[in-house]
């Protein structure tokens, strides 16, 4: 049996004998890198911190203690030493194990992650809860350096610093976030990366000195007045914590040492660690930012099947051909070139090419600042990510009505990465955007005509959205705000985006049982008055809508409420994600458990005509 085969709990860990450690970590990459290769998956991030996760699962009971994951797309390693390796076949799969932490899978799981940054703050409001509660676990948050760069890290640690909680933060700085790091945040971790012999010779002094407290202590005061007045302290101290490292983050002995002692100081304390995304694996050290996530792949070369084209690669090429005959558009995104598709602008145009980091909110507000002073500048952001920065939506951009462009991909269902990142919601929160023009292109072709709409015909804000992958069988192009694709008598169905391929399937699926379907795209989402679905509906006195946001807000409720009064009467069925929290698994697998494919709207056209 395996050292990895024995461990099913926190307690298996902190049974090994310390020399087991080291080949513990080994199987522990050797088994995610095979795991992975079959599932696909987060590979470098989770290969840079197995040495730290096996150490913190020495120090801390994760069923008691609260381990906060940031982000959470590193926590493979916790799940493996938490009882869920004979699940790891399952990773990612429509209702298997979930790449990221959830509560719901296992108590070891203190919190639910997949944005970046907030951390922090939820290990700081778990240790509130300890004190006020006079219970007597620890708390401990796992951060990446890139994480940092996003704004609310440091709402967090200004106020964790001056709480006097013990809790412990431990830094993960591994120089990346999925890109290179960038930024003044970045550049400041860089200036603080010493040798870590230096904590070394800290805990001997300490030892050293042990028996003879009296001069430990006046060493001690000398040191800190020569540091207070002659060195510059760190941000971190100067804050209010007890800063330890850089300490090496794959030497797991000496992280679980520094990891006890930064728990037993029981105040505010940092613990600076430094790794290397993908260790372990060559091709994964080599280029992490390309296995940062990763579809199934040989886990002996790291080659996996070519991708296709995707509407995040077209949009790239969009953007070169507009900023190449326009010198006022600039591309900015959230430390997402190379998902947004916007490698290409970067290398092309570097100077109107903008990478902030994790801070959506910024971006935004960096953007209104562009548009106030006359350029043209387009966010490419993910749907998900895109729900931080609502206030700026109304306050900065939409309140003058600013032309800025957004470009929102992974909208709708994104698929294995589960309910953090779904683009559920985007509809709804953009609909509420005063003065907002938003589009759904169907097609490649669509895309690249309405991100023209939205550069030079539309006035203030102005969103593009646009599924994460490629595109369906509708290849065709049209830029009107609604178009009819299939005429019909019995029912009206209407879709936008890649999801009207579910419509025009169900049609084709209704036209074989004697039902005459109507297919109405609608290629603008707002504003709009839904004239021609109106005209629809009054003749054949049946809708179904099928989407795949939210139901709250959806294009199925604004379409309701513009037919209100409509002589005669009509049924109907909205078919949607319901309160847009949705599992992972294959888009295909989700719009069949979400009662939104083809099959749905067949079933629920054929009982709106009393068909079963």
């Amino acid at each position: 049996m395996s050292i990895l085969e024995k461990i099913n709990s926190s307690n298996d860990v902190k049974k090994l004998m310390p020399e087991e450690l080291v080949p513990l970590c080994a199987e522990i990459r050797a088994f995610l890198i095979n795991s992975v290769s079959k599932t696909g998956g987060h590979l470098a991030s989770n290969l840079g911190t197995v040495e730290l996760t096996v150490a913190l699962h020495r120090v801390y009971d994760s069923s008691v203690d609260r381990i906060v994951f940031d982000v959470g797309h590193q926590s493979y390693t916790h799940k493996l030493l938490t009882g869920r390796r004979e699940a790891f076949s399952t990773l990612r799969q429509f209702g298997g194990l979930s790449g990221f932490p959830k509560p719901y899978e296992a108590a070891d799981d203190a919190f639910i992650a997949g944005h970046a940054s907030n951390s922090i703050s939820v290990a700081l409001g778990m240790a509130h809860a300890r004190t006020l509660s006079g219970a007597s676990y620890d708390v401990c948050a796992v951060i990446g350096d890139g994480a940092m760069t996003g704004g609310l890290s440091y709402e967090g640690l200004s106020n964790a610093a001056q709480s006097g909680e013990a809790m412990v933060i431990v830094l993960n700085d591994n120089n990346m976030s999925i890109a290179e790091n960038v930024g003044g945040a970045a550049k400041m971790l860089r200036s603080m990366r010493v040798k870590p012999g230096y904590l070394k010779f800290k805990q001997h002094y300490r030892k050293l000195f042990l028996h003879l407290p009296h001069l430990y202590r006046f060493n001690h005061a000398v040191k800190e007045w020569f540091k207070d007045h002659l060195i510059p302290d760190d941000i971190f101290s100067e804050m209010g914590f007890y800063h330890l490292g850089p300490v090496n983050g794959h030497d797991v002995r000496e992280l679980e040492n520094v990891l006890r002692w930064a728990r037993d100081v029981h105040a505010p304390v940092i613990v600076h660690v430094l790794t290397k995304k993908g260790k372990g694996c060559a091709y994964a050290e080599l280029d992490p930012e390309h296995y940062h996530g990763v579809g199934p792949f040989d886990p002996h070369t790291g080659v996996a099947a070519p991708e296709g084209e995707s509407f995040a690669s077209r949009f790239g090429e969009a953007m070169c051909g507009f900023a190449e005959n326009d010198e006022k558009i600039t591309a900015i995104t959230a430390a997402m070139s190379g998902g947004t598709g916007l490698e290409g602008f970067a290398a092309r145009f570097p100077k109107r090419f903008f990478d902030i980091g994790i801070a959506e909110e910024h971006a935004v507000s960096m953007a209104a600042g562009m548009a106030k002073q006359g350029l043209l500048p387009v966010f490419a952001v993910y749907s998900t990510f895109l729900q931080r920065s609502f206030d700026m939506l109304i306050h900065d951009v939409a309140l003058q009505g600013l032309h800025c462009v957004f470009a929102v991909d992974r909208a709708g269902l994104v698929g294995r990465d589960g309910e953090t990142h779904q683009g559920s919601f985007d509809v709804t929160y953009l609909s509420a955007v005063p003065g907002m023009s938003i589009y759904a292109p169907a097609s490649f072709a669509e895309l690249e005509s309405m991100l023209s709409l939205c550069l030079y015909s539309c006035e203030g804000p102005a969103v593009i959205r646009y599924p994460r992958g490629g595109e369906g069988e509708y290849r065709s192009c049209s830029v009107e705000a609604e178009s009819l694709l299939r005429s019909g008598d019995d029912v009206t169905i209407v879709s936008y985006g890649v999801m009207i391929n579910e419509a025009l399937r169900a049609a084709e699926e209704l036209k074989k049982e004697g039902i005459s379907a109507e297919v109405i795209k609608l290629g603008r989402l707002r504003p709009n008055s839904f004239a021609a679905v109106r005209s629809s509906v009054e003749k054949t006195c049946r809708l179904v809508v099928t989407e795949d946001v939210c139901d709250f807000g959806g294009i199925g409720e604004q379409i309701l409420a513009s037919l209100a009064g409509l002589r005669g009467g009509f049924s109907y069925r909205l078919l949607n994600l319901g309160d847009g929290v949705v599992q992972h698994g294959s888009v295909e697998e989700l719009r069949r458990a979400s009662g939104i494919d083809a099959q749905a709207v067949v079933k629920n056209a054929k009982e709106l005509l009393g068909r079963q």
